[in-house]
């Protein structure tokens, strides 16, 4: 059941999209925001404390939702499907990066530069067309890992509550884990958590897109080769994976200049490619639903690799007693404790 919640969640997300009204993401920001003007404090015990009450709250809130769903005989893969659903973000990256794309293509510079915050929060005001695509492309391939593979992982290992404490935390990560005078303390733990939690997704995430490449007209070969050299020179340990899985797989160079509140950053080179354009975003859209496509079949391969075998004591005591006896030894046990 767990392994078709995954699938049913992923699903959804596929038809569907996000939510138009009511996300339970945004309804978790908006809890997270009282809570920071709550208790914000320059301070990393603060900013702990604030940030493992809402990731175990949103734990929590996930597996009360499971057991809501057992108690109703809907099962945990239910529950698993609409809390998959709520984090998986998929189709809407996908659309926002190639709505994007398409104002590019028709010269639409102004309009690209105010669509570009629902993807990145780099400054977009200063940035020319190659820049907004290079940007886009960096975002597809973060936000591939943050709201697809991480999602179906964690749903896989962990079930509602995995799904919704990583989300939690990678959404805390975007609102406070900044270097800046305001949250360099506060949002420390966020950012710690997150990167503890993205881990493995970010190089779970990187080996599909090396082995997917060919969805995107690209090699294997050449995105693991820039994965290996080129996945650790990233200041986050986690995003260059994917930046440089990315890369090598669509023949690109994406890093340099940008600029965040103002503040410029240099982050390094990663691939020996062209820079992006409009049409490498919609490959790297391509790319990214490969991936996702990909983490859904291992995330249900893992778990079914996870379920005790039949006939195993983990798998007898899921069974009541009745249910494993013979019909007349369980009409005799039904008879001996009616009298």
């Amino acid at each position: 059941m767990t392994a078709a919640g995954l699938a049913l969640g992923y699903g959804a997300d596929l038809a569907l999209g996000d939510p138009r009204r009511g996300h339970p993401v945004a309804a978790f920001g908006q809890l997270a925001l009282a809570a920071e003007r709550a208790s914000y404090g320059p301070s990393r015990v603060r900013g702990a404390a604030f940030t493992g009450a809402l990731v175990l709250g949103a734990a929590l809130a996930g597996e009360a939702a499971a057991q809501g769903a057992r108690r109703a005989g809907a099962g945990r893969g239910l529950a698993l499907a609409a809390v998959s659903w709520a984090a998986l973000g998929g189709r809407s990256l996908r659309r926002e990066a190639t709505a994007i794309a398409a104002r590019l293509d028709a010269g639409d510079l102004a309009g690209a530069r105010r669509a570009l915050p629902t993807l990145c929060g780099r400054d977009a005001q200063a940035l020319d067309a190659p820049q907004i695509a290079r940007a886009v492309v960096e975002s597809v391939a973060d936000n591939t890992s943050d709201a697809v593979v991480g999602t179906l992982l964690w749903g896989a290992l962990a079930g509602p509550a995995g799904v919704a404490a990583y989300r939690a935390a990678n959404t805390l990560d975007a609102m406070v884990g900044h270097r800046t005078p305001r949250y360099a303390q506060f949002g420390w733990a966020s950012a710690r958590l997150d990167d503890a939690l993205g881990w493995l997704p970010a190089r779970a995430g990187a080996g599909l897109a090396v082995l997917c490449a060919p969805a995107a007209g690209g090699s294997p070969a050449r995105a693991w080769r820039t994965l290996r050299r080129d996945g650790a020179a990233h200041p986050s340990p986690n995003a260059g994976r994917m930046e440089a899985a990315f890369a090598g797989a669509l023949d690109l160079r994406l890093g340099g200049p940008l600029a965040y509140d103002g503040v410029v950053q240099l982050r390094p080179q990663l691939g020996d490619g062209r820079p992006p354009g409009p049409a490498d975003i919609r490959r790297a859209a391509r790319l990214s639903s490969a991936v996702g496509a990909a983490t859904l079949a291992a995330s249900m391969l893992v778990r079914a690799a996870r379920r005790p075998p039949r006939g195993t004591v983990a798998w007898r005591r899921r069974v009541p007693l009745a249910a494993r006896l013979p019909a007349a030894t369980a009409s005799q046990t039904a008879a001996r404790s009616s009298r």
